[in-house]
């Protein structure tokens, strides 16, 4: 098992945001984290990055056990080494090109050269179809252009998993596409990924698993396909209900 979770716990303001989610994840998986807005998935997300500090809750990435509420920065960054963390909103440095975005974190966070950087940026900027915008800047850029950037800053890390906050939540519907698609090439490719999303034909047909939460819980985890034909839960049967009447 490359990453096992169990019971994490989150409260802001006395509200509880997560109440003791637990999720086995192996490698090449691709897990669809769905649900109604508030929740859970992003705070979720977040704790796993320690983006947020749990209350309490542990993981163990490759054998290793990490406390979710108390583990100090020297581990962090060692686990942020084999994590990528794509966000809603791209996250790219304005002032920065495409090429600089990518390079910066593999020179500055990981002392690489800057020849190999550049290589390393090059070969992930190509994959994601940016290579002719390499001197642009993301002001220039699209919406869909941009968040492929910010997929190509995690793939140039070469992260054991990819965690994908919403990703194409803030674009327009046209450019939604051109985000999924280097998304599913990347599960083609065997990345793990964990992907909060409200995009169901992705969940349906690239995910192999899904975890359905509402209120901070796990209402149903299942294999996706199992999941979409056959939920066990009544409130998985109606949000699946309900997503089929919009589309």
């Amino acid at each position: 098992m490359m990453l096992e979770i169990r019971d994490v716990k989150k409260s802001f303001d006395g509200q509880t945001v997560l109440d003791g989610i637990s999720l086995d994840v192996e490698k090449g998986d691709v897990v669809a984290i769905l649900g109604p807005s508030g929740s859970g998935k992003t705070t979720f997300l977040r704790c796993l990055n320690f983006l947020e500090t749990a209350d309490s809750g542990s993981l163990v990435f490759d054998g290793e056990h990490f406390d979710l509420h108390s583990t100090d920065k020297k581990d962090i960054a060692r686990l942020r080494r084999k994590t990528g963390f794509v966000f809603q909103n791209y996250n790219l440095f304005q002032n920065k090109t495409v090429l600089q975005n990518v390079t910066l974190g593999l020179t500055s966070g990981r002392g690489m050269e800057k020849k190999q950087a550049e290589e390393t940026a090059l070969r992930v900027l190509g994959k994601v179809g940016m290579s002719d915008k390499l001197k642009s800047y993301p002001s220039q850029l699209s919406g869909g252009q941009q968040q492929r950037v910010a997929i190509a800053r995690a793939m140039a890390a070469d992260p054991e998993i990819i965690y994908f906050d919403e990703p194409t939540s803030a674009l327009d519907p046209e450019l939604i596409g051109e985000v999924l698609s280097v998304m599913r090439d990347l599960a083609e490719d065997g990345m793990t990924m964990l992907v909060v999303t409200h995009e169901m034909d992705f969940a349906r047909n690239v995910s192999n698993k899904v975890m359905f939460m509402e209120g901070g819980k796990v209402v149903e985890a299942a294999p996706s396909k199992q999941f979409f034909e056959h939920p066990a839960e009544a409130r998985a049967r109606e949000f699946i209900r309900k997503i089929q009447n919009n589309e």
